[in-house]
């Protein structure tokens, strides 16, 4: 529901525990389906009632009296979404207040995920590439310590947006890359919001609010990349279609030149990061609309340059995919065999592109069973009816 990030941040303001302030959504939005009649302002409407029920939990356990005297005087929700805010966003607004530099910065991000996104913890385990009761752990011990550690749930003071800055970046990344990964918008449609679109706005608003932050402008240029091929993504059948075999017609190129403009502005600023290499490897596969060809030599020293940045096993299964284009499926495999495998195998990208590379060795046994791996992971429709497809074709 689109209400629920400014809402969850209203109750966190006040609640002061991030757990009892999705509760008291959580209560409120089922409350709120069983209505007769839909409420004028659903976010107003589930701001009262998320209070009123978080009010009533804290009165049973018969503790804490004066803070819910204090929660009390509170009347509605315009007392907390109309105060002057610099950041013009309240889901942005939590975003800077989940990512406390007391957090790690990994574990920073998968609490924005959960609470701010309201990404389910398996998903977010997927793009973290561990286990979900390590997630959960993980998710579970930093709410604790916000609470436990008296973290404030207000905006800090805009000196102290920069050491946010990556915590923050991180966050809108991987909430992009779980959006980006369902082709055909089932995540969007369970979260009730298309999430990729949320991130791109998120992620353009970040990099209007701190202008002179290259990385800001790099996550926002590789996110108009990645969106401005959303109407080719889908074939007639509704199967997933993989960038190289992608109509370059149906790209969005306004975004590819906004998408320049910031990469540019970057530049003029002198410090480079993992961001700005990402897009700069995603505006090297767009030049095919231009031209017809991937420079493959380019991405993969792209890959080289990320690799002694922001190295990472997910970083080393790309850079294997661009080796096997310059050098040759072989030497591809054998950069992706090196690779951690018992890991990696909680990913589907890493057996998809085992798959590949095993296809063009000519082992199409292997690469039946590498497919059949990733679709034992339950991917998304699209992606599930290209996989198969894939396989059919062996």
């Amino acid at each position: 529901m689109a209400a629920r990030p400014r809402v969850v941040a209203a109750l966190a303001a006040q609640l002061r525990d991030l757990d009892a302030a999705e509760e008291a959504f959580a209560g409120a939005a089922e409350r709120c389906l069983s209505l007769a009649e839909p409420p004028d302002d659903y976010a107003a409407w589930l701001f009262v009632a998320g209070k009123r029920r978080a009010l009533d939990a804290i009165r049973k356990q018969a503790a804490e009296v004066r803070s819910t005297e204090a929660l009390a005087q509170v009347s509605d929700m315009a007392d907390i979404l109309q105060l002057p805010d610099p950041i013009p966003d309240e889901r942005l607004r939590l975003l800077f207040i989940c990512c406390h530099p007391a957090l790690g910065a990994e574990v920073r991000a998968a609490l924005a995920l959960k609470v701010i996104c309201g990404l389910p913890v398996d998903r977010i385990a997927q793009l973290f590439v561990v286990s979900e009761p390590t997630m959960f752990q993980r998710i579970t011990r930093a709410k604790a310590k916000v609470r436990e550690a008296g973290i404030a749930f207000e905006l800090p003071p805009r000196k102290a947006w920069p050491e946010r800055l990556g915590a923050v970046l991180l966050a809108l990344e991987l909430a992009f890359t779980a959006a980006y990964a369902d082709a055909g918008g089932e995540l969007s449609a369970d979260l009730g919001e298309d999430l990729g679109a949320e991130v791109e706005h998120l992620a353009l608003l970040v990099a209007e609010l701190l202008p002179q932050e290259p990385e800001a402008l790099g996550l926002a240029a590789l996110v108009l990349l990645a969106r401005s091929r959303k109407g080719a993504r889908l074939d007639g059948e509704g199967a997933m279609v993989p960038l190289s075999q992608q109509d370059v017609a149906r790209w969005s190129y306004s975004r590819i030149e906004y998408a320049q403009l910031l990469m540019d502005r970057a530049q003029r600023i002198g410090r480079s990061g993992p961001y700005q290499v990402m897009a700069a490897i995603q505006l090297t596969h767009t030049r095919r609309a231009f031209d017809g060809v991937v420079d493959w030599s380019a991405v993969l020293r792209l890959y080289d340059v990320l690799m002694v940045l922001r190295p990472s096993p997910m970083v080393a299964l790309s850079r294997a995919l661009a080796l096997a284009q310059v050098q040759g499926p072989e030497a591809g495999l054998a950069a992706l065999d090196a690779l951690p495998a018992e890991r990696l195998a909680l990913v589907r990208p890493w057996h998809v592109a085992r798959a590949d590379l095993l296809a063009r060795c000519g082992r199409p046994e292997e690469a039946r069973a590498a497919l059949d791996a990733a679709l034992a992971l339950g991917p998304p429709r699209a992606e599930r009816l290209w996989l198969e497809a894939r396989r059919a074709a062996l």
